[in-house]
């Protein structure tokens, strides 16, 4: 089962709708505030997938070298990524270490 920490910018509520997946979040994990150079460090590693809202998150940090995959979503609020739900399961069903995908 892959390991999944979803980002803070993203809904809490959205790890229900990926209950086939070991979801935490950024904020449970005592992270809030960390700028993404050291969330990314943190993180490597420790989780198979980083969900974010954030769309600056691949222009910041190289990717390639890691040991995490990160998924980027189209939207912040979870009303808005419902439609997605399906293409946010497969991005992580499919992610290996070193992706950058983004949903939408």
């Amino acid at each position: 089962m892959k390991t999944i920490l979803l980002d803070e910018n993203l809904p809490v509520a959205l790890r229900h709708h990926l209950a086939d997946f070991d979801v935490v979040t950024v904020q449970f994990q005592g992270w809030s505030g960390k700028q993404n150079g050291e969330l990314i460090g943190l993180i490597d590693g420790r989780f198979d997938v980083f969900i974010t809202g954030d769309k600056n998150l691949r222009y910041q940090q190289r990717i390639e070298t890691r040991q995490i995959a990160i998924i980027e979503l189209p939207f912040t609020r979870l009303r808005s990524l419902e439609p997605y739900l399906d293409q946010i399961r497969a991005a992580i069903l499919n992610s290996v270490a070193g992706d950058y995908i983004q949903v939408g």
